[in-house]
């Protein structure tokens, strides 16, 4: 729903973190051969893109929550139509579709719904998700989440996924207490 967007993004930030160049994140790899880096979950080349010049990693230090905000809702909750779906199932698509990407995100809903996994965030999908328990779905998006994080046997990543996944449950679950 339009009014879980701010309190959605609250959360998504205390679990993306703070600034960081580590070169073993692909995020940190920018197109030109430059050394990238993140800020509160942000990519310089996802930055860079949104603004439609390059930017420096003092600029990457400078961003808030507030100048984030516009970037989150356009590229990711608003793809995943967040103002159309229930709360909290919003912020777990938001969360998920950053992590794995719009379509990804898409994709594993739609295998959990029962609808044709074409990426698409469409009325089909919408009205699926729409007829099943919220609660329900929590678990259900939980577990398919989880056995997609496990399937990419990455040791480095996969314990932080794992927990991201339980943290997003507890919350989403939190939200309609």
């Amino acid at each position: 729903m339009i009014e879980n967007f701010e309190k959605s993004l609250e959360l998504i930030l205390a679990s993306e973190g703070g600034f960081q160049t580590e070169s073993a994140d692909s995020g940190n790899k920018l197109p030109d051969g430059r050394a990238g880096s993140t800020n509160l979950g942000v990519t310089q080349a996802n930055w860079e893109a949104f603004l439609g010049h390059p930017v420096t990693w003092n600029d990457m230090k400078a961003l808030t929550s507030q100048t984030v905000s516009p970037f989150y809702k356009k590229k990711y909750w608003d793809k995943v139509m967040g103002d159309e779906l229930p709360t909290p199932v919003d912020f777990m698509m938001f969360d998920f579709a950053i992590n794995h990407g719009v379509g990804g995100c898409v994709k594993v809903m739609q295998g959990v719904v029962g609808v044709s996994m074409d990426g698409g965030m469409g009325p089909q999908t919408l009205n699926a998700i729409k007829a099943i328990p919220v609660q329900q779905l929590i678990q259900k998006f939980s577990n398919a989440k989880e056995a997609y994080y496990k399937s990419l046997n990455n040791p480095t990543y996969e314990k932080g996924w794992l927990n991201r996944v339980a943290k997003v449950e507890n919350d989403a679950l939190n939200m309609i207490a």
